[in-house]
């Protein structure tokens, strides 16, 4: 059983396929970063993102979908590509019926790293740590996208809970 953990963008939209593992860890089974080009028109750009997404959902068939919960930016511009791209992800689980898991930056911080207002590098160590790999994963999104993934398994370590639309345990 997989988790996919999703860290949104329209530009680079993090991923991560991680198996659960013993003692708190997990398996990566991919990980890497989805990219659509800047200078092609949105709707384009949300459809390659779409078939690229629709992919992963194909090829590893996820138990949970885990994505950052949106919150707010001070760049609206990117806001809004966030927002697309993380509503994309959700359609796309909530269409296959895979539960949903959605988490703050902070609370995946603080589960990953031990403290909700950890550094990028601090994650990134923490998920090479937790994963097991051989280098620390880059672009930090690759990482942020397995940081959730691994959040994931630390609230639900045996996939057990399902998840509503919202994210909320029922």
């Amino acid at each position: 059983m997989f988790v996919l953990g999703i860290d949104p963008g329209l530009s680079r939209c993090g991923y991560a396929v991680v198996e659960p593992a013993p003692r708190g860890r997990g398996r990566a089974h991919a990980l890497g970063v989805l990219r659509t080009a800047p200078d092609l028109p949105v709707p384009e750009r949300l459809g390659q993102l779409h078939r690229d997404l629709d992919e992963l959902l194909d090829e590893f068939t996820p138990a949970v979908v885990s994505v950052e919960r949106i919150f707010f930016q001070n760049n609206v511009r990117t806001a809004v590509g966030v927002a697309q791209a993380s509503g994309l992800a959700l359609a796309l689980a909530a269409r296959r019926s895979v539960a949903v898991a959605q988490y703050s930056p902070s609370e995946v911080k603080s589960v990953v790293a031990g403290d909700g207002q950890a550094a990028k590098e601090q994650v990134q160590e923490m998920v090479q740590l937790l994963l097991g790999l051989a280098e620390m994963p880059r672009p930090a999104d690759a990482a942020d996208a397995a940081a959730l993934a691994l959040c994931h398994l630390a609230h639900d370590p045996h996939l057990r809970t399902v998840t509503g639309a919202s994210g909320v345990p029922t």
